[in-house]
């Protein structure tokens, strides 16, 4: 069985990385991420879709920045911030939605009141909207483990 390997990156916070023992891991060509187009993932004109993307552009605006400045997000690992930003929007919409109707909602065949149908939805998206916020590194315990990119220090060349 292998012995349990260091991150690159805990090791090198620590001062214990050594080139003959341990990777750097993969480097991505420093492109910054590009807004997506909300139109085409959130379509639709109804009130709902506005809000959607008016949610969403906001919450890119807040995070995408702070991500690229303090965890070096490149474009290549874009997709994990636009998933973010979806998730968190979609719980948004979803707890609105819930706000408006009321925890219970008539039934479909005209019996009483039911659980809302959208309810079950909310641990699923708060669970995913946590994995992936703790994967960017958005979590308090996530950003402990991030070691922000070091500008100073001397390129290579190799994205140059």
């Amino acid at each position: 069985m292998p012995a349990h390997r260091k991150p690159h990156l805990a090791a090198v916070r620590e001062g214990t990385f050594r080139q003959d023992r341990q990777t750097e891991g993969i480097r991505f060509a420093p492109t910054d991420p590009v807004e997506p187009d909300w139109n085409d993932l959130i379509p639709g004109r109804s009130k709902a879709a506005k809000t959607m993307r008016a949610d969403a552009a906001d919450i890119w605006s807040r995070t995408v920045p702070a991500l690229i400045a303090s965890a070096g997000l490149t474009d290549t690992q874009a997709l994990s911030a636009v998933e973010y930003v979806m998730t968190a929007v979609q719980l948004r919409e979803v707890n609105r939605q819930i706000s408006a109707d009321g925890f219970t909602v008539p039934g479909a065949r005209g019996e009483s009141k039911v659980r809302h149908p959208l309810l079950s939805s909310v641990p699923q998206l708060r669970m995913a909207l946590i994995r992936l916020a703790g994967e960017l590194g958005l979590t308090p315990s996530a950003a402990t483990k991030i070691v922000a990119p070091d500008s100073s220090a001397e390129s290579d060349g190799i994205w140059d």
